[in-house]
């Protein structure tokens, strides 16, 4: 019977943005969705850049009365040099500072040289930085895939040519911090999805199978660029996320009660592709496709539930099926995926729909379990101490009385099934054996058989001699086989005995 669930709960209120919007929130933005976050953020730097321009202000107005004060006091005092040449040096000194400031606040507005043919993009050469990754496999393949989508488009070329031109700036900007390569590749997003819906009247499903093209292109070419970039400190929370989970190794399925009955086939077959799918997030590139691994995921386990409680999966029965999923599948690089598909995916995929939806949930996940306590598990501080430290192990249930919450008690469960097929494998493999002897004992009668049929043909079949054959008149020696030959020709005639005896041939000279 299934214990009192404790610990894991989430409102399903919790999943949406902090804002009331009513879009799904992410944890990495603060519990805001990607619009409330984008402004929020656009807010927090316009206030900024205001500060520190009256900060800019303030020191020139500072530099300039100090300025003036110093000349004052040089023009009160007697002449012994010309200041002709100093007042230029500061003046210039006056400019640079001022220019500084300004450069400081001021976006680069260094760009690469456009390419002319939209098109060719194997033609064209591209910097000699990005020649290996452009030239690779996957981007090539990726090349020809939008080219050929876009060709029936009208405005096709036009797209491909503004795509491949950013792609290419982006390379000049791999020393942003990540924050900057996402709002430079949002913006993007915005400002083609804006001309693709006045372009297509609001068809929105044109525009979004368009702009998810658009993302498998740019992502793809710029995969190694913008993921898990050296700028951030996304691999130090890989490994600690990692060390973390293989620090939760104790921690059962009935401690986190989940709804799921692994000694289902089915159900065990679920989980094993619930592991896998989000294990194989790693190895895509394109961020729809890694939200299409947690989609998998998520539906094997809500099918895992279903089959284990013979009724639909609630939220609450979903969201500790999933932690247990990542706890057992300790997926490579998971913040570095999450931080990626939260930087430079579509944002309107992930405010709505079921990818948003799951990936909420994967991202709650992740938190609790970088947030898990005794509590959670309905253990003691000291308990939950000694499991992490590896000083103890959680107590093994008691035969005969042990509940099903107990650790451990669903691998003694497995205990006497495994013991019932070692069983039915010893019977499977002395009635093989014992086949197997009679087998061999019937080969050797038979070929006893064999040979004592052939002896006794050969005795009743006697073999005859050759005797030498009588020479002929002219000398020549006829084989005993052709007179038995020609004798047994007339050996029938019995009642013919006065016939006269058979021609001889003979061989006549000349």
């Amino acid at each position: 019977m299934m214990s009192q669930r404790r610990g894991i709960h989430l409102d399903q209120s919790e999943l949406l943005c902090t804002k009331g919007c009513g879009f799904y929130g992410n944890t990495g933005w603060q519990g805001l969705c990607s619009k409330c976050w984008r402004e929020e953020n656009q807010r927090e730097k316009q206030k900024q850049i205001q500060e520190d321009c009256a900060l800019a202000e303030r020191l020139q107005k500072e530099e300039e009365e100090a300025y003036t004060s110093r000349n004052q006091k040089a023009q009160s005092q007697p002449t012994i040099t010309p200041f002709g040449k100093f007042v230029e040096r500061k003046t210039k000194e006056k400019s640079s500072k001022v220019n500084t400031v300004t450069k400081f606040f001021t976006p680069s507005s260094k760009t690469p040289p456009k390419k002319d043919s939209p098109f060719d993009a194997h033609s064209s050469p591209s910097p000699s930085s990005s020649t290996s990754r452009h030239s690779s496999v996957d981007s090539d393949h990726a090349t020809r895939e939008f080219i050929d989508f876009l060709k029936p488009l009208k405005s096709g070329r036009e797209i491909f040519k503004q795509c491949r031109a950013f792609t290419e700036s982006m390379v000049y900007k791999r020393d942003m911090a990540a924050d900057e390569l996402s709002e430079c590749v949002q913006d993007f997003y915005q400002n083609l999805s804006d001309r693709l819906h006045t372009q297509f009247k609001g068809s929105s499903d044109h525009v979004e199978s368009v702009m998810d093209e658009v993302e498998k292109y740019m992502m793809t070419r710029l995969y190694k660029e913008v993921f898990c970039p050296e700028t951030t400190d996304d691999e130090k929370k890989d490994l600690a996320i990692q060390k973390r989970i293989r620090a939760l190794h104790w921690v059962t399925i009935e401690m986190l009660c989940v709804p799921v009955e692994e000694e289902i086939a089915e159900v065990s077959d679920s989980v094993v592709k619930a592991i896998t799918d989000v294990i194989e997030m790693d190895s895509k590139r394109v961020p729809k496709e890694k939200l299409s691994c947690i989609t998998r995921c998520s539906k094997h386990i809500f099918n895992a539930i279903k089959i284990s409680k013979k009724e639909a999966a609630s939220a609450d029965d979903f969201l500790p099926t999933l932690i247990y999923i990542v706890l057992k599948a300790n997926p490579p690089r998971l913040q570095s995926n999450i931080q990626y598909i939260t930087r430079f995916s579509n944002p309107g995929r992930l405010m709505t729909g079921e990818d948003g939806y799951y990936f909420t949930n994967l991202c709650c996940a992740v938190a609790f379990i970088e947030k898990l306590d005794g509590q959670s598990l309905n253990l003691s501080s000291e308990e939950f101490d000694h499991y992490m430290s590896g000083q103890a192990s959680p107590p093994w249930p008691q035969p005969g009385g042990a509940s099903s919450s107990s650790p451990g008690s669903a691998a003694l469960s497995q205990v006497p099934k495994g013991l019932d097929l070692l069983t039915g494998l010893g019977e499977r493999q002395e009635r093989v054996l014992e086949e197997a002897r009679q087998l061999e004992s019937d080969l050797i009668d038979w070929t006893d058989e064999v040979e004592q049929k052939v002896q006794s043909v050969l005795e009743s079949f006697p073999p005859e001699t050759e005797t030498p054959a009588p020479p002929t008149a002219s000398g020549t020696a006829v084989s005993a086989t052709a007179v038995s030959v020609a004798s047994a020709i007339d050996s029938d005639n019995v009642e013919n005995e006065h016939l006269p005896p058979p021609l001889t041939p003979q061989v006549f000279a000349g």
